[in-house]
């Protein structure tokens, strides 16, 4: 008699060797895991490559690359992020997670896990920067061991903003506002497919992005537009050794860096779907979505999947 297919599966899962089994037991996991891993991969590639061209830039003062090289660096980051973190949605930004969340029905519940991540992914790829040019960075500050901020050898702007000494609190906050709006803005067309859209070239269009941004807008402030990149970085030099000059510097700026992008984002999202979108938004919707907000669809905290957007 022919063995059953129960037979047969229970027989290949006990000829299965423990390696077979742990892979198994991994790719479970990964599946559960797969957005947040996806966030975390494309904030790592996205600070691994700007944080690294603003350490070869600064580090070798100016022989191996200018100001656009550090914006193609963000660029390329970002290009290449996107496509790690397809899966994901590719937010690669908690603020444009945030404008997910209030205006594509992105599930309210995930957005904490995804800010962790992408903070956890910046986190580790500034680490690796840092690790990678120590040496380099010993040399630039005067010695092993010395960290410093502020000075005209200091390294610590290869991992966080600060903002240029003559720009004013008002200034820093509407620099960081206004590219933050720009970016999630530029966003929303390249995903609008009632509009031109850019389909599967949305990431060669999130790099044309990030690199106008940084070529119009980045000399204020360095045009962090991303909490990931400039809080996780800095946190990671304080531990480092930068002292508390880090949150003090500019007026005890680092607090901008969070905030403005959160808001500039959000108003991005606003003005494409008041004068551009013409699909399901709060925007569209009686009371600007306050019904919504205030007696959410199960949808808005499910594992619904929604549009990606970056």
């Amino acid at each position: 008699m022919a063995p059953t297919v129960e037979e047969i599966a229970a027989k290949t899962s006990a000829d299965a060797g423990p390696e077979t089994r742990d892979e198994l037991v991994w790719s479970k996991i990964r599946r559960t895991l797969r957005e947040p891993f996806g966030e975390f991969c494309g904030v790592f590639l996205l600070v691994l490559f700007g944080n690294g061209s603003i350490a070869q830039v600064v580090l070798s003062k100016g022989e191996k690359g200018a100001f656009q090289s550090i914006n193609w660096g963000w660029g390329i980051g970002a290009m290449l992020g996107v496509y790690a973190a397809g899966r994901s949605g590719g937010h690669i930004n908690p603020a444009v997670t945030l404008a997910m969340c209030v205006y594509r029905k992105f599930p309210w519940r995930k957005f904490p896990v995804y800010v962790l991540a992408q903070c956890l992914g910046g986190f580790i790829a500034s680490a690796i920067v840092y690790a990678n040019y120590i040496t380099a960075i010993d040399f630039f500050e005067g010695g092993p061991g010395i960290r410093t901020v502020g000075l005209a050898t200091s390294s610590a702007g290869i991992f966080a903003t600060y903002p240029a000494p003559f720009v004013t609190r008002t200034s820093q906050f509407f620099s960081e506002f206004i590219a933050s709006t720009i970016l999630v803005f530029c966003l929303y067309a390249l995903l609008d497919n009632k509009n031109l859209g850019a389909g599967n070239l949305t990431p060669l269009g999130v790099f044309f992005i990030l690199f106008g941004i940084g070529a119009c807008f980045g000399w204020e402030t360095g045009y962090a537009i991303n909490m990931a990149r400039d809080f996780a970085p800095r946190l990671l030099s304080y531990i480092l050794g930068y002292g508390p000059g880090v949150w003090s510097a500019g007026g005890y700026y680092f607090w901008i860096p969070i905030v403005a992008p959160f808001l500039g984002c959000v108003f991005g999202g606003f003005l494409y779907d008041v004068f551009l979108y013409e699909g399901d938004s709060p925007v569209n919707t009686p009371l600007l979505g306050l019904k919504r907000l205030f007696h959410p669809t199960p949808e808005v905290w499910s594992n619904t999947k929604s549009e990606m957007y970056v």
